[in-house]
């Protein structure tokens, strides 16, 4: 009975959330994203998200000119679907109406080489990419076991051998993507202003004013402060109240 009582409730969150979402849609197409962005929030409310709910919110509050919740959700969007044409674009046009203009300081090296590599898929697609290389290889082996001729074995050995090399680093990217999603925790300022102090205090001197919409990186935090660093890698303490992390 509990279990028909449980399957019950999941069904009709799944149906409200499909309508709410239904619902912004058809308000998007009218014109109305006022409406709109109260219908996709009501299906954020009941713990449902999707990369495309969070891309058609943000469509509708820069239709609104909001840079700040715009540039939120595609950042949103992104986290879900890092790789997303469409959203991509978009964000570009969000940041457009922003004040701030914040250089981005291109990594060189080594470590961009090993960073461009494994961004290429997110650490889920690593992982499966791993268990379908751990699949082949198996069969791999069976072919190996099996087969009755030396030059075939020699293919199937080298096969084995090569398809190890792929596993391993299919491993260590999605190793270093997971440690990457967690230890980056972009944000993106709310309020109209906001000074950027070089100390967690307000009376501390002033690195440089920021407006709403500038997307950030969070370091550290203390008490209501937060240090956070640019995309030109300035740094400094900003109020945790400015603003909304996006992870």
């Amino acid at each position: 009975m509990k279990n028909i009582v449980y399957i019950l409730l999941l069904s009709t969150q799944f149906f409200f959330a499909q309508t709410g979402f239904e619902q912004g849609n058809s308000w998007y197409q009218k014109g109305n994203y006022k409406e709109a962005i109260t219908a996709y929030e009501s299906v954020l409310k009941s713990n449902k998200q999707s990369a495309e709910l969070y891309f058609n919110l943000a469509n509708c509050y820069y239709k609104l000119n909001k840079v700040a919740p715009a540039v939120y959700n595609y950042e949103k969007a992104l986290v879900l679907s890092p790789n997303d044409a469409s959203i991509l674009n978009n964000l570009k046009f969000a940041h457009k109406l922003q004040i701030d203009e914040i250089k981005v300081v291109p990594k060189v090296g080594f470590a961009k080489i090993v960073r461009d590599f494994t961004a290429t898929f997110s650490f889920d697609s690593w992982a499966w990419i791993s268990v379908s290389l751990s699949s082949l290889f198996f069969l791999f082996f069976l072919g190996y076991y099996f087969s009755g001729t030396t030059f075939s074995k020699r293919v199937f050995f080298l096969g084995m051998f090569v398809i190890v090399f792929l596993i391993l680093i299919s491993v260590f990217a999605a190793m270093f993507e997971k440690n990457h999603f967690e230890m980056e925790r972009p944000a993106v300022v709310f309020a109209e202003t906001v000074s950027v102090k070089s100390e967690p205090k307000s009376a501390a001197p002033e690195v440089l004013l920021l407006h709403e919409g500038t997307k950030v990186f969070v370091l550290e935090s203390l008490d209501n402060w937060k240090k956070i660093q640019l995309t030109d890698e300035t740094e400094g303490w900003i109020e945790s109240r400015s603003i909304k992390e996006v992870k």
